[in-house]
């Protein structure tokens, strides 16, 4: 059995309060309140195993926010003399341990954390210091890579951010127009493996792509638009640009550029018209 993961585990028997689940490791409790309709004895149910506040092993058909072995950003509920205490969906709150925080935490502060078995205590608790569980082996991709983003942390030059479940990445600030928070997972692309094994990362393709991408997503918004006239041109402020369409005023360019040759769009300072749309 794996605890702080999903099972597959039989039906035992039933009591008032719930039915036992046999295990390798002993029968285990899935209380009534958890049991869908129809269970019976001898059926076998998919069901988180966790630990409750008496250190029993108990089973729950809930989903938590994030299984032993996986990155996530919770939310802290409570914090007390043995460390903060996260809501991860369950009724009972995951313990961030003192020796595990970078800092002391506030009840309602999100915070990026990996959730881990403790051999010690046999307990799953989470650490703040994230970066420990990357892996320490050179990143398998290159520069122009799809990858997945998780955005981890915020600091001064930008956001720190895992690539693909086992990097450490970074966003510039100065390269993200559109809003992050902590948690959020986005598509993205590798821009640089840098020396000492750290990425440097983009939402964007770079280069030709780039401009490729970005004019899809014009010509989305012009045949979408009234009389397919979007009230952005070459002289727009870019903060309106980013505020319709999610991207930069430089990228905005290369777009009307990609799909001017194209021959698909008139172009004006303040607006730009899609040719032909009424068709």
């Amino acid at each position: 059995m794996n605890l702080g993961d999903f099972n597959e585990l039989e039906v035992a028997r039933e009591v008032d309060f719930g039915m036992y689940l046999t295990s390798d490791d002993g029968d285990l409790l899935l209380p009534r309140k958890y049991i869908a309709p129809g269970t019976r004895v001898g059926d076998v149910v998919r069901v988180f195993v966790y630990r409750d506040s008496e250190d029993r092993l108990i089973a729950t058909n809930l989903e938590p926010f994030v299984l032993v072995g996986q990155f996530a950003t919770l939310t802290v509920r409570d914090v007390s003399t043995t460390g903060a205490f996260l809501d991860w969906g369950l009724e009972k709150d995951l313990l961030l341990p003192y020796r595990n925080q970078r800092r002391n935490l506030r009840p309602g502060e999100r915070v990026t954390i990996f959730a881990y078995l403790d051999e010690t205590s046999d307990r799953i608790v989470a650490s703040a210091k994230w970066e420990w569980f990357l892996s320490d082996q050179p990143f398998p991709g290159k520069a122009g890579d799809p990858a997945e983003l998780f955005v981890a942390e915020e600091t001064d030059l930008g956001y720190k951010v895992i690539v693909d479940g086992s990097h450490q990445g970074i966003l510039y600030h100065n390269e993200v127009f559109k809003p992050l928070r902590l948690g959020d997972v986005h598509s993205g692309f590798i821009k640089q493996v840098r020396p000492d094994g750290k990425l440097d990362l983009s939402l964007q393709r770079q280069g030709y792509d780039e401009a490729l991408a970005a004019a899809e997503t014009l010509l989305t918004f012009l045949r979408q638009a009234p009389n397919g006239l979007l009230p952005l041109g070459d002289k727009s402020e870019p903060d309106d640009i980013y505020r319709r369409l999610g991207m930069s005023k430089k990228v905005f360019k290369k777009a009307l550029g990609t799909l001017y040759k194209q021959g698909l769009v008139q172009l004006a300072t303040e607006h730009t018209q899609l040719l032909n749309a009424a068709e």
